[in-house]
């Protein structure tokens, strides 16, 4: 025992020599480092050694008890002293071309049809492949970049630069992005409880939803508490819908106010108001888009992954104005909206079910057409969703169809999934 003890004391007198040796050196940071590290570890030494010493009287006087614990010392004692050789060597910087990498993920879109009356075109596609990419840039900016590859073609689905070091906690855009007009518009086609946007958006907004690039604004208003959180984004774009401005790619301005509420540790729910504004003087139209928007949440903490349901529902308002002469009648107002309820069952299924109205943004008659989508999901894991579709509709030629779809989506690399 006496020649483990001695040992110990030898290692922390060849530590304390070296830390005074390293004392004499440049001054730089890596030494200063290196040598907190040794005295840190001198230290330790110099207590494993009066614990040792302690021990070795205790079972001297025929204590047993004490021998697992100075074998658990000696074996410290050993590492220690392997640590502090490590720690007077130089240390290589860790840092190689990788660290600098984004993060890229990938998520697919897999679908197979059926239709009622046919004929039965496109029965499987790849809807869409999506590639992330996504940074800090440095301690005051992140940058976000979403790729679709869709039929063979790639386009930027978004890619912006956001800044979040601003006075009042406000939080700067600048890229492309989708706008914040009502709430699923801003959600990724993969995202969504349903297939497809709801008919409205499909509409009003495009095929794809409102999507530009332009910069945005967005502010958490400072004030909350029981009556509520509520926050403002303001965005200025350049107009890229061929409803809201023909295609015109003139300034577009949109602004939402949104609040939340805490009804319970259950409950929660959110509204907001968009407005939206643009104009093709080319054209000589005038676009005004007012949304309204609902969402109910109920979410037990002791069930959160396995009970949750959630009620949404977005009313749409269209004015375009052609400044052209004729019967204003061509200028009124178009509506539409949708209600859609989900439920988790437990924790991989989920119900949800989604009914669609809106009338035709078209100058002429007034004519709507409707949508009943009820569906089922299943997810094996985080990173895979099976899902089950059935939808019926009636189009604007009064033509009733149905439609049956199978969806799978996956998800590859570290892809980060907002809700909104």
């Amino acid at each position: 025992m006496r020649t483990h003890l001695w040992r110990a004391t030898v290692v922390a007198t060849a530590i304390l020599a070296g830390c005074r040796l390293g004392a004499q050196t440049p001054a730089d940071s890596l030494v200063r480092r290196q040598q907190r590290a040794l005295d840190s570890l001198a230290a330790e030494l110099r207590s494993l050694g009066v614990r040792i010493a302690v021990l070795e009287r205790m079972k001297a006087t025929g204590d047993t008890s004490v021998v697992d614990e100075l074998a658990a010392l000696r074996a410290a004692a050993a590492a220690a002293a392997t640590d502090s050789a490590a720690a007077s060597r130089p240390q290589a910087a860790r840092l190689g071309q990788n660290a600098l990498n984004p993060e890229i993920s990938v998520t697919g879109d897999i679908r197979a049809h059926g239709r009622r009356p046919g004929p039965q075109t496109d029965t499987y596609s790849a809807r869409e492949f999506e590639v992330a990419f996504q940074s800090a840039l440095d301690p005051f900016s992140s940058a976000k970049v979403f790729l679709s590859v869709e039929d063979g073609e790639v386009a930027v689905e978004e890619g912006y630069a956001y800044f979040t070091s601003l006075p009042a906690h406000l939080r700067l855009d600048v890229g492309r992005f989708r706008q914040q007009v009502g709430e699923l518009n801003r959600w990724h086609l993969h995202a969504l409880p349903e297939d497809e946007y709801p008919l409205v958006l499909r509409r009003f907004g495009g095929e794809d939803g409102l999507s530009a690039p332009g910069v945005s604004l967005y502010w958490p208003l400072p004030f909350s508490g029981a009556r509520g959180a509520y926050e403002l984004t303001v965005q200025a774009t350049t107009g890229t819908s061929d409803i809201l401005d023909a295609g015109g790619r003139r300034p577009s301005y949109n602004m939402q106010l949104a609040g939340f509420w805490q009804l319970s540790r259950s409950t929660y729910a959110q509204v907001s108001a968009s407005g939206l504004y643009a104009a093709n003087p080319d054209s000589s139209l005038t676009s005004r888009l007012g949304v309204a928007a609902a969402r109910f949440s109920w979410r037990p903490p002791q069930q959160a992954q396995a009970r949750e349901l959630t009620l949404r529902s977005e009313v749409w308002f269209l004015k375009r104005t052609f400044d052209l002469p004729g019967d204003e009648y061509f200028d009124r107002g178009r509506t539409g909206g949708y209600v859609d309820g989900s439920w988790k069952l437990d924790r991989r299924w989920i119900a949800s079910v989604r009914g669609d109205y809106v009338e035709s943004p078209d100058r002429g008659p007034v004519d709507h057409e409707w949508a009943v989508t009820p569906t089922l999901t299943f997810w094996p894991s985080e990173f895979v969703y099976v899902r089950g579709l059935y939808e019926r509709s009636r189009d604007l030629a009064r033509a009733t169809r149905d439609r049956f779809t199978l969806q799978l989506v996956f998800a590859m690399g570290p892809h980060k999934h907002e809700l909104f």
